[in-house]
């Protein structure tokens, strides 16, 4: 399906700090002891950082965890606060983001998955070789043979997929994780309400997705599919340990130190333009898709916030404290903001609290 394909425009690279389950690849080196990079990653049980209170004048109360993606590979998160408003929470919602599906039968999808894979190549079996710059190539071939080894199938993937194989295999050398920590805690929870998490994210059906797998397979490489590769390129030469220091602050709960690190997002936005401005993109709605995922997911909240005293939402870190994320949208509808380290003057004395003790 062309979800495949989506899906590496949708990944935690492109979206820093969206949390999903992500399978080993194979070809991959075997783990090892060895770290590339200065930083070290934290290990054991770790609290994480606290939850943004949003509130409105009736009392009703959203508490947003702000995700992290990479995170240590080996910590266990404790997540007290988040498990206590969960048990009280009428609805959990999802972080923001895109869905690209059709309806179609199992049956039909089997003999889409084929298109899939080969929409994952480049067209006319082309290597990477002969489409990045030489200079380019010196650089991802070098960095290839350190993190992935001998995987001869990565050298005919489309240039943006290829990268972000070689993104997630040098997290993994030097001892971080994509998915795995937060979602299963959260997922754990809310089995015990027999409660699932409710999505927030632009759900694009494809009418026809035979057609649209076609029409991205004849893409051809564009000046933004290079730009992706040369900002990835830059990441994983260059700012693994900032990531790792990141992903340490998350872990132990270091709010300040989150807030004066740079918005990581400004380094992958070539990767997101790569994919967003692609005719296949464009055909799909993908046009002003910033605006349109934000709106999406405060319609979710507030409709969610309206019929529950208490409601729980996870957002990625970067979005959410950006000048334009979803704390500045709430503040402009009028919400009082309360973030983690900091007192709401309005609070409750102690034994009148609203939502079964939590803070309102």
């Amino acid at each position: 399906m062309l979800a495949a394909v989506v899906a590496v425009a949708s990944s935690p690279l492109f979206a820093q700090g969206t949390e999903a389950g992500l399978p080993a690849r194979a070809g991959m080196p075997p783990p090892s002891d060895v770290r590339d990079m200065e930083t070290v990653v934290v290990t054991g049980a770790q609290p994480g950082p606290g939850l943004w209170r949003v509130r409105r004048e009736d009392g009703h109360t959203l508490y947003i965890l702000g995700t992290q993606s990479p995170l240590p590979a080996d910590i266990t998160w404790r997540a007290e606060e988040v498990r206590e408003v969960l048990a009280e929470a009428g609805a959990a919602l999802g972080p923001p983001g895109v869905k690209v599906g059709a309806d179609i039968g199992f049956f039909r999808g089997l003999t889409l998955a084929p298109s899939a894979f080969r929409a994952m190549r480049n067209p006319d079996g082309a290597k990477l070789e002969s489409l990045l710059p030489p200079d380019l190539y010196v650089r991802w071939a070098a960095l290839k043979q350190r993190y992935i080894g001998r995987d001869r199938g990565i050298e005919r993937k489309r240039p943006i997929i290829a990268v972000y194989q070689l993104y997630r295999a040098a997290l993994e050398r030097n001892g971080l994780r994509e998915g795995g920590i937060i979602g299963p805690v959260i997922a754990e929870a809310l089995k015990a309400r027999a409660m699932e998490v409710a999505p927030t994210v632009l759900d694009l059906k494809i009418d026809d997705p035979g057609a649209a797998l076609s029409a991205f397979r004849r893409e051809t490489l564009r000046p933004e599919d290079l730009d992706c590769v040369r900002a990835t390129l830059d990441i994983i030469e260059n700012n693994l340990p900032r990531i790792a220091a990141r992903a340490n602050a998350w872990a132990v709960g270091d709010l300040e130190t989150l807030r004066s690190m740079p918005d990581a997002r400004a380094q992958v936005s070539a990767c997101l333009s790569a994919w967003t401005s692609s005719e296949t993109a464009r055909g799909l709605g993908m046009a002003d898709i910033e605006a349109k995922v934000s709106a999406a997911w405060l319609s979710t909240v507030e409709a969610a916030m309206t019929e529950h005293p208490v409601v729980f939402a996870s957002v990625p870190l970067n979005s959410l404290l950006s000048a334009d994320g979803q704390l500045s949208a709430l503040r402009a509808r009028g919400y009082t903001v309360i973030a983690p380290d900091e007192v709401d003057p309005a609070e409750s004395a102690p034994g009148d609290t609203a939502g079964g003790g939590l803070k309102p």
